[in-house]
């Protein structure tokens, strides 16, 4: 159990420095890539809030499960990327529903870092986690376990998944 759990963390680990230097390029490529006049275009800033977003959740990981939670004392699933946004100055739906209804569908092709990802759990869609890259996600899972990194490799995810979404 200790190697698993050392493991898990080195892997953490390596996605977080992955998404911090993903996060360093984009700002240097977004400054050296700006006119000398003008905003970047919105598109720049949404890709950049998105991985603004993943990084704060996976500084989440080991938080504990809470159901209603959405701050760093507990989160539930749809706690977690609502706050996660919020942090990175992007506003999203509060709720899973309200999630579903509310982002622009995504190819599971076309994910991207910050991809809102849902699950069906029991029959029902009922559990969301964020995307961040080569098949894995970061997620609030149920009650008695903390935030933590998942895999769409891992059989029961990669059955449950049922779609990614965006936020506009």
């Amino acid at each position: 159990m200790r190697r698993k759990c050392n493991v898990m963390i080195s892997q953490t680990a390596q996605i977080v420095r992955r998404l911090v230097s993903v996060l360093i390029i984009v700002s240097i490529v977004g400054c050296a890539a700006q006119p000398a006049q003008g905003p970047l275009k919105s598109t720049s800033k949404s890709h950049s809030s998105a991985d603004q977003a993943a990084v704060v959740a996976l500084q989440q990981v080991g938080v504990p499960y809470r159901y209603g939670g959405s701050t760093p004392n507990g989160f539930d699933c749809s706690g977690l990327i609502y706050y996660s946004y919020s942090r990175a100055g992007k506003n999203v739906p509060r709720t899973t529903g309200s999630l579903w209804s509310g982002i622009q569908p995504v190819a599971k092709s076309q994910m991207q870092v910050g991809d809102i990802m849902f699950f069906r759990i029991e029959g029902k869609m009922a559990h969301v986690g964020m995307y961040i890259g080569d098949n894995q996600f970061v997620h609030a899972p149920s009650s008695g376990k903390v935030v933590t990194v998942g895999s769409l490799r891992s059989d029961f995810y990669r059955k449950a998944f049922i779609r990614a979404g965006r936020p506009n």
